[in-house]
C-alpha cells in the first residue's frame, strides 16, 4: 500500500521540479478586446506546455508602439513576443529585428492565411509575423437611429451621405452623436483614419517626389470635412478619443455612426456588451464623389518573436498556439463563432457557422479584398502603404502630424494653421531624412 504513496510523493516532486524550470516567455500586447480574450484562453496552453509560463505586459496602442520600437531597436531582450502591425514587419525584418516563422508545426496552414495579410508580413519568401487578426474599416451604423432620422446609409456610401446622415441622426439633447471618429494623436489612431480618409478624397502624403502635399486642395477639403463633422456632430473630448473609446460610445447607444476598424464589429453586435446589438448595420468605407477610392485600409495585429529573445522556440510555440486555426475554434467553442477574430484565414470565411453568426462577415472580407495598399492614392505615389506610409521616419512624422490635427479639433489652432504646420514639419523631416533633395 506504500508505493502508490511514494509513485503519487515521486511525480509531485517532478511536477514541482518541471514549473521551477519553467521558462517564462514575456508577451508585449495592446488592449483590445480580442487580446484581452486571448489572455483569458490560455489556460489549454499552458496546460499542454507546463514548461512555458506566460508572463503579459498589455498597453494602450500608442504606448505599446513606443515601448516595442524602443526595445526592438536597442536590442533590450525585455519582450519574447511583440504584437506589431504590417507597418513594422516588413521594415524590421530588413533590419534583422525579427525571427522568421518558416518553421512553424505541422498543420499550422500558412497557405489558409488571406493573400493580402499573409504578402505584408512577408520578406523574401518568409514569414516573419503571424496574424492574430485583420481588418479594413468600414461604416458601422444605427439602423433605428437611421429609419427615424429618415435616412439611408447606402452600401457604398459617398461622404455627402455620411455628413447628412450625421447631421439628421445627431440629437445633443438626448446626448446621441451623429458620428463618432477618431481624434487622438497618433501615426496609429488619428492618422490611420485620416490617412485613409485624405486617400478617399484624392489626396497623398507625398507627390512622386516625397514632396508634402498637406496644401493640397484634397487634403484641406477631406480635413475641414472632418473638423465638420466632429465639430457639429460629434462627442465632446473627441480629441481624446481612440478606438476604445468611439467603440464604449457606440456600445452605449451615443453614436449614430462609427467609421473604423472592421474588427469592431463583433463587439457592436455582442448582445452581452452593446446596448445596440440588435439595430447595428453595415457600409462600405466612403469615398468622395468621382473619387475611385475606399481609403485602402488594411492592417493586422500580429505577433513576432525578436531577434533579441532568449526564449524564441516558447516564443514560436506560443505564437503557433494562438494565430492557428484550433484558436479560432476555441473561441468559438468558449463564444460563439461571431467572436473569432477575423480577418486572417479564408476557412474561417468559407465556414457556414461563421457566415451565420456573422452578419458583418461578408462585408468585412469585401473591404478587405478592396484595399489595394500597393497603391494607395489615385495620385502617382512612390509609397504603399493604405492608411500609412510603409517608411521608417513615418512612425515620427505621423505622430506628429496627428498631434497637430488633434490640436486643431481641440480648437487650439484652426485648419489652415494645422495643415500648414503639418506640411512644415514633414519637409523638415523628409529633407533632414535624405527624401528630399
Amino acid at each position: 500500500m506504500k508505493y502508490p504513496a511514494l509513485l503519487v510523493a515521486a511525480t509531485s516532486t517532478l511536477a514541482l521540479a518541471a514549473a521551477a524550470h519553467a521558462e517564462t516567455i514575456t508577451i508585449a500586447t495592446v488592449n483590445n478586446g480580442d487580446m484581452i480574450r486571448m489572455q483569458k484562453l490560455t489556460d489549454g496552453f499552458t496546460k499542454d506546455n507546463p514548461d512555458i509560463d506566460l508572463e503579459w505586459v498589455t498597453l494602450e496602442e500608442n504606448v505599446l508602439r513606443q515601448r516595442v520600437t524602443t526595445d526592438i531597436a536597442t536590442k533590450g531582450g525585455q519582450y519574447d513576443v511583440m504584437t506589431i502591425g504590417n507597418y513594422e514587419v516588413p521594415i524590421w525584418a530588413k533590419q534583422d529585428w525579427l525571427m522568421p516563422l518558416d518553421d512553424m508545426p505541422e498543420g499550422y496552414d500558412a497557405d489558409d492565411i488571406l493573400p493580402a495579410i499573409r504578402s505584408a508580413l512577408t520578406v523574401d519568401g518568409k514569414l516573419y509575423a503571424a496574424p492574430f487578426y485583420g481588418e479594413s474599416a468600414m461604416v458601422m451604423y444605427r439602423t433605428d437611429l437611421a429609419e427615424k432620422a429618415g435616412v439611408t446609409i447606402p452600401a457604398q456610401p459617398t461622404w455627402t451621405d455620411i455628413m447628412n446622415a450625421a447631421k439628421a441622426m445627431t440629437d445633443k439633447s438626448g446626448e446621441i452623436y451623429g458620428i463618432c471618429l477618431r481624434g487622438k494623436p497618433g501615426w496609429g489612431e488619428n492618422m490611420a483614419f485620416l490617412t485613409a480618409m485624405a486617400n478617399s478624397y484624392g489626396a497623398s502624403w507625398f507627390d512622386k517626389d516625397w514632396k508634402a502635399q498637406f496644401d493640397s486642395p484634397e487634403w484641406k477639403a477631406a480635413f475641414n470635412d472632418y473638423l465638420t463633422m466632429m465639430n457639429e456632430y460629434g462627442p465632446p473630448g473627441s480629441s481624446s478619443n481612440g478606438f476604445n473609446e468611439n467603440l464604449s460610445l457606440f456600445q452605449q447607444g451615443k453614436c449614430g455612426m462609427w467609421i473604423d476598424a472592421t474588427v469592431a464589429a463583433s463587439f457592436v453586435t455582442d448582445p452581452d456588451d452593446s446596448t445596440v446589438a440588435d439595430s447595428v448595420g453595415f457600409a462600405q468605407f466612403p469615398n468622395k464623389e468621382g473619387v475611385d477610392n475606399h481609403g485602402n485600409w488594411l492592417w493586422s495585429w500580429n505577433l513576432a518573436v525578436p531577434t533579441s529573445t532568449d526564449s524564441p522556440e516558447a516564443a514560436k510555440k506560443f505564437i503557433a498556439w494562438a494565430t492557428s486555426k484550433g484558436y479560432t475554434e476555441l473561441v468559438a467553442e468558449k463564444e460563439g463563432w461571431r467572436a473569432a477574430p477575423p480577418g486572417t484565414r479564408t476557412s474561417l470565411y468559407e465556414n457556414p457557422e461563421y457566415q451565420k453568426a456573422a452578419p458583418f462577415a461578408e462585408m468585412t472580407l469585401n473591404s478587405m479584398n478592396a484595399a489595394t495598399p500597393d497603391k494607395p492614392s489615385v495620385k502617382d505615389v512612390p509609397y504603399t502603404g493604405g492608411q500609412f506610409v510603409a517608411i521608417p521616419e513615418f512612425q515620427g512624422i505621423g505622430t506628429g502630424v496627428g498631434q497637430m490635427f488633434s490640436a486643431a479639433l481641440a480648437g487650439q489652432v484652426n485648419a489652415d494653421q494645422a495643415l500648414q504646420n503639418a506640411q512644415q514639419l514633414t519637409t523638415r523631416e523628409m529633407t533632414k531624412a535624405g527624401y528630399i533633395k
